[in-house]
């Protein structure tokens, strides 16, 4: 198992940025929370994260960067260090050099464009610094927001999981689309 690389500076391209999630997010991850009530279900929880649970969670953050497990970048509008949502890398198989990624933007920002943006650097960073070869995304069929999303940033729609996982007590379908480093220089 690879480390995952260190994000020295921040990643951008002049209209979005990412850097590395921190404690200094869990006000706006919070504020997320609240002016989306569905946000939580749409990232699999039962509930919303406590300020207590997402301060574990970036205490532990370096841990699973090291192992290769996992790692949460901070959304940032340019010009602006405050975190206006997350791309998460996680699922990852070092072995076959593949990955999943899941993200999510605060309501305000939502519609204006971010999303192709933040996938495309976030992919282009770990294709290039992590050696990855294949990132992909699931989502409910229903999710057209994210579903745009993807396409708009170059991913393939590959079809749907029938019943994939179980959520709120209901078998959920998902769609998967995946992106590879060819798809890029196209």
């Amino acid at each position: 198992m690879a480390a995952i690389p260190e994000l020295h500076d921040p990643l951008s391209d002049g209209v979005v940025g990412l850097r590395l999630a921190a404690e200094r997010d869990i006000p706006e991850v919070l504020i997320a929370y609240q002016d989306d009530p569905k946000l939580h279900l749409r990232l699999g929880e039962e509930r919303p994260l406590s300020g207590a649970e997402l301060g574990r969670r970036c205490e532990e953050a370096e841990a699973q960067r090291l192992a290769g497990r996992g790692l949460t970048l901070a959304v940032l509008r340019a010009g602006s260090d405050d975190c206006v949502g997350e791309i998460r890398l996680h699922g990852i198989e070092w072995m076959h050099a593949r990955a999943e990624l899941g993200m999510w933007l605060a309501p305000q920002v939502r519609g204006a464009g971010l999303a192709p943006r933040v996938l495309l650097l976030a992919c282009r960073w770990l294709f290039s610094d992590a050696r990855l070869q294949r990132l992909q995304l699931l989502t409910e069929t229903v999710n057209e927001p994210m579903l745009a999303a993807a396409a708009a940033a170059g991913f393939i729609r590959e079809g749907v999981l029938r019943a994939y996982t179980l959520e709120r007590g209901a078998r959920i379908d998902c769609v998967v689309l995946s992106l590879l480093p060819s798809d890029l220089a196209q």
